[in-house]
């Protein structure tokens, strides 16, 4: 395992993380929990030592599970991360909610704990009032609750500048792959600032997992898509480490003998995949720019996601892992509560907010046949 400075805290972490969200379910949706433990310490065994987790994760049974597997001397091996969101601004409500993560992961104090998923609004207008909950925040860090105060980020690239100039954070957690760079450069000013800085979605949350007719084109060799996605992130200098949710053994080999590669990837292969993806970039902004005007949609459909889903396998040729996380629409995962394409009546509501004048249904009926209509067909 390759270990990398962890910002300027003087320690040292695994270039490959374990992220505590995609853990192996059953068919109930419940932790397979003996094998989740098994995989979890696998990876420490080879070194792993960033674990990361946070409440909700696995119809919050995640931390449950993690606590299980850092019994019997593991917890002692890893620096552990969870988070806390934001349901209110009482601070003592936001104590709470950490309590409880403490007691369900089997630990006294946290190496790692976040402000979980905070933009600036968020951030000015809640968090940093007078008593709200980052001084909730610093009063349980004062009482050993935790070593480091970090924040994760899914806001506009913009807000990432400003959140770190605050100088309340000591590292964040930023999602950053091949497809997604909109904040590469926040990703270096957090490091020039002194932050640790940990990737999530270096695999695309799954979107990169499949295989890829256009990225298997490059001019030089990967074993899969998801090793040179995971190469990719780990040849930027400005990171930390790299979390991934690996919810098999399989998995979880591949991923940490990529890890554990003395080499990167060099700059004639950067400049490669540079040049490809900004055209790839391009052509897929043509379809779609992902701007959420198009929202809300009186059926509920997930139009913004259901095109980056379209997008994946007409632009970057990932058809099987773009089918597969199409399925999860209106059944798991973040877009459980909202449907795909098949559910669109054409009121053409959508098309008339789109800057782009995209006629949006007839594109959700291109992707219903392109990708099935969820029930795996």
């Amino acid at each position: 395992m390759q270990y990398r400075d962890f910002g300027n805290l003087g320690y040292k972490v695994s270039a490959l993380g374990y992220g505590a969200m995609r853990l192996p379910e059953g068919e109930n949706g419940d932790v397979r929990r003996e094998e989740a433990v098994a995989i979890m310490r696998e990876g420490i065994d080879a070194g792993v030592n960033y674990v990361d987790t946070a409440p909700l994760y696995n119809r919050d049974q995640s931390e449950e599970v993690v606590g299980e597997a850092l019994q019997g001397g593991y917890r002692e091996r890893v620096w552990l991360s969870t988070k806390n969101q934001r349901v209110n601004d009482d601070p003592d409500d936001w104590r709470r909610r950490l309590d409880d993560s403490l007691r369900k992961l089997k630990t006294d104090y946290l190496d790692v704990y976040h402000l979980w998923g905070i933009s600036w609004k968020e951030f000015t207008e809640h968090l940093a009032i007078k008593d709200g909950p980052l001084a909730a925040a610093r009063r349980a860090q004062e009482d050993g609750l935790f070593r480091h105060l970090f924040f994760s980020f899914h806001a506009p690239p913009e807000d990432l500048f400003k959140i770190i100039d605050t100088g309340e954070f000591v590292g964040c957690t930023v999602q950053y792959n091949l497809i997604d760079r909109k904040k590469e450069a926040g990703v270096a000013y957090a490091a020039a600032k002194g932050l640790a800085v940990v990737i999530m979605g270096p695999v695309g949350g799954g979107r990169l997992a499949g295989p890829s007719s256009v990225l298997e084109g490059l001019e030089f060799s990967a074993a899969s898509t998801a090793e040179l996605a995971l190469r990719f992130v780990l040849a930027n200098a400005d990171v930390s480490c790299a979390i991934s949710g690996m919810s098999s053994r399989a998995q979880l080999r591949e991923n940490v003998a990529t890890a554990s590669r003395n080499d990167q990837l060099g700059a004639a292969e950067l400049a490669q995949i540079n040049e490809s993806f900004d055209e790839y970039r391009k052509l897929a902004e043509l379809y779609c720019t992902g701007c959420d005007y198009c929202l809300p949609c009186p059926e509920n459909v997930a139009i913004p996601r259901v095109f980056a889903l379209f997008n994946l396998a007409r632009v970057y040729g990932l058809e099987e892992a773009a089918r597969k996380l199409y399925a999860e629409i209106g059944h798991t995962g973040f877009f459980a509560k909202m449907n795909n394409g098949a559910a669109c009546t054409a009121c053409g509501e959508c098309a008339e907010k789109c800057p782009q004048k995209l006629d949006i249904p007839e594109e959700l009926a291109a992707a219903l046949a392109a990708l099935g209509n969820g029930q795996g067909e």
